[in-house]
């Protein structure tokens, strides 16, 4: 059995989770409401405040569901209480990004700005002019905006310029070699 699918989720208080006939599994909390389609190879049951995933037989495919939809549904909890985020930091001389209104306007040493809007369930948030944080209830799509983020100017390994998570880290490489 799988090792992260047999782990029960425990449901907090002021979080209510239901499932429809068709394997839909909503969570509502204080943060928000997220909902997801669960394959109908597992089966969901929510009991005394803790909700269980199981599966129907050992078959590969099936096997590797279990785990993957018990740890989606622990995120949708996780989501809905404590909420998710990513931090992106900006280095370079002259690189600096200011919020405006709901969109982010990033100066990244292109010869214009470039403007990023909030998307639906994400906010953004500035630290100074060089930390951008990006907040939500869906950790897929924090990850992924965060991602699209951080394309816009990718770490440079030879100066580290451009735009990398805060916790990482960047191997730098060395120069060309002077000629003898």
């Amino acid at each position: 059995m799988s090792r992260i699918g047999r782990m029960p989720v425990v449901i907090p208080a002021g979080v209510e989770v239901s499932i429809s006939p068709e394997n839909v599994v909503t969570v509502k909390g204080p943060k928000g409401t997220l909902s997801r389609h669960v394959d109908k190879c597992i089966t969901v049951k929510v009991e005394n405040g803790v909700l269980h995933c199981t599966r129907e037989n050992d078959e590969k495919e099936q096997r590797a569901k279990h785990g993957l939809y018990r740890k989606l549904i622990a995120n949708m909890v996780e989501g809905v209480t404590h909420g998710y985020q990513k931090v992106l930091t900006i280095n370079g001389v002259g690189y600096r990004v200011v919020k405006q209104g709901n969109k982010l306007v990033l100066s990244i040493g292109y010869s214009h700005n470039i403007e990023v809007k909030e998307v639906p369930g994400i906010t953004f948030d500035v630290e100074g002019e060089k930390d951008i944080i990006v907040k939500g209830i869906d950790n897929e799509l924090v990850g992924q905006v965060a991602a699209n983020i951080r394309s816009l100017r990718k770490p440079d390994p030879y100066h580290v310029y451009g735009i990398r998570y805060k916790d990482e880290v960047i191997v730098r490489k060395e120069g060309k070699k002077g000629s003898k």
